[in-house]
């Protein structure tokens, strides 16, 4: 007699059942695994072109991007708002108003976002305030704050008054006729490459930095002219030590000689080291050149980019001239390029990276 479908599948055995039931579902947990690790590999390499574009773009997009994010936070947020009010109604008994739970509550506290600042703020001043501790609330320097506001002391604040406080340490400036951000840059006495790096700053031409009468310029690190600092210890010039040409020892060794023009900021994920000498740059460490030459349009200009082989990359980017190639190994301090300033640069300087498995981090924490 011929058996139909239904009936062979009914008189399989129950351990051969058992054996194909373990095969679907190791079958589907390699393939679940197989697809997670690959969203998760796209969703790293897609957040990593993002932050790079932001980054290295000196900040041309990030306003675009801050203001998208913030507008799509807003809609989320205003689509919500029935359905928290609701649940909050339920829970609270407050009669289904968000806004009722915060109504009546009479102690305050004054906190300030993390989001990075594009402008100057408001703040109030609280009774216990000091300029020292409004300074550290905000992350500028005390000096940064007196200037903007005119103090006369560290005294001269009280209770209900209003400051400006800067975005970073340093000057907020009102653009004059017959101003650049070279005359600028000296009157403050910093490289001009400091108030390019400020992502906020714009120009009526992005390749010559041309400025506008009246418009507002933030200069990074900046010092008023003529004035005693009550914070010098910050602005004192670092001068970095000559490399050298040393033997590997997993550590780094500074990639060039000359003066710290700007420091690491979120804003700068770098060491800005100018010199007018444009001295030869070193490899801070043995590696493999990874990249050299000018391959983007991120501002870099010439640069070159060694993979140390231990999670560690380091970037020298504006070089005049470029003495490696890639898939060549080099030394600790084998000289791999001539300090310049090609790219999205304002004079001579090396623009320096150390990234820890792709993550910038504070090249000053490193070198040796």
């Amino acid at each position: 007699m011929r058996l139909t479908v239904f009936q062979k599948i009914r008189t399989r055995p129950i351990v051969v059942w058992w054996w194909e039931f373990k095969t679907y579902l190791k079958f589907l947990l390699e393939y679940s695994r197989v697809r997670s690790l690959q969203l998760i590999g796209q969703f790293e390499a897609g957040k990593g072109v993002v932050v790079e574009g932001l980054t290295t773009k000196r900040g041309r997009y990030t306003r675009p991007f801050l203001h998208t994010g913030m507008t799509g936070i807003f809609l989320v947020g205003l689509l919500l708002a029935p359905v928290l009010s609701q649940a909050a109604g339920e829970e609270g008994g407050t009669g289904g108003s968000v806004l009722g739970m915060v109504v009546g509550y009479q102690e305050t506290t004054t906190s300030v976002s993390i989001k990075p600042r594009d402008s100057v703020v408001t703040y109030i001043v609280q009774e216990g305030d000091t300029v020292s501790s409004i300074a550290a609330k905000f992350d500028v320097s005390i000096d940064t704050i007196r200037w903007q506001n005119d103090l006369k002391s560290l005294d001269a604040i009280k209770p209900g008054q209003t400051l400006e406080i800067p975005p970073t340490t340093g000057i907020v400036h009102k653009v004059k006729r017959g101003e650049t951000i070279y005359s600028i840059a000296k009157k403050y006495d910093v490289v001009a490459q400091n108030i390019v790096n400020w992502p906020f700053n714009t120009y009526a031409d992005d390749e010559t930095f041309a400025l506008a009468v009246g418009q507002t310029l933030v200069v990074p690190e900046g010092v008023k002219p003529a004035e005693q600092l009550w914070d010098p210890s910050r602005y004192v010039a670092q001068k970095t030590p000559d490399a050298g040409v040393v033997s590997a020892t997993g550590q780094f060794a500074w990639p060039t000689s000359g003066q710290i023009s700007q420091n690491f900021a979120w804003f700068h994920p770098a060491v800005d080291i100018s010199n007018k000498a444009t001295p030869a740059i070193l490899a801070a460490d043995s590696g493999r050149v990874v990249v050299a030459g000018w391959p983007d349009n991120f501002g870099y200009g010439n640069r070159v980019v060694i993979d140390h082989g231990n999670g560690f990359t380091t970037l020298y980017a504006h070089m005049a001239s470029i003495s490696v190639a890639v898939g060549q190994s080099v030394n600790r301090g084998d000289v791999i390029g001539v300090m310049g300033s090609t790219g999205r640069s304002t004079g001579p300087h090396l623009h320096f990276e150390i990234r820890a498995n792709g993550a910038t981090v504070n090249p000053l924490g490193y070198l040796k």
